[in-house]
């Protein structure tokens, strides 16, 4: 099941106070950056964080789930209609987040 354009929207308006917010279409689902890092995505209509430590001492309690078939487990936000939180979450998170990858050009 690939997710909706109006979850996506529902979700990005309730980050909508963070600069250097955007989002990327990929097969169906939607991948998540906060200034130009991978923060999480929308798979299902769900929002999945990647498991960073301040992610895990936020939700200590969240579900862990699989994005799709054969991939790394993420964190299931299930309070998005908490903007002041998911701000927090984000921001938070970004400090532990990988760089973006650099791509090889031969």
């Amino acid at each position: 099941m690939a997710s909706t354009r109006e979850y996506l929207d529902f979700v990005l308006e309730q980050l909508s106070g963070l600069d250097e917010l955007s989002s990327r279409a990929m097969m169906g689902e939607y991948i998540l950056y906060y200034r130009g890092k991978i923060f999480g995505g929308i798979y299902d209509d769900r929002l999945l964080v990647k498991p960073v430590p301040m992610a895990l001492r936020l939700m200590p309690d969240a579900e862990m789930e699989l994005p799709y078939d054969g991939a790394k487990e993420m964190i299931l936000v299930d309070n998005v209609d908490d903007r002041q939180f998911l701000y927090e979450l984000v921001e938070s998170m970004w400090e532990e987040l990988p760089e973006k990858k650099k791509k090889n050009i031969h």
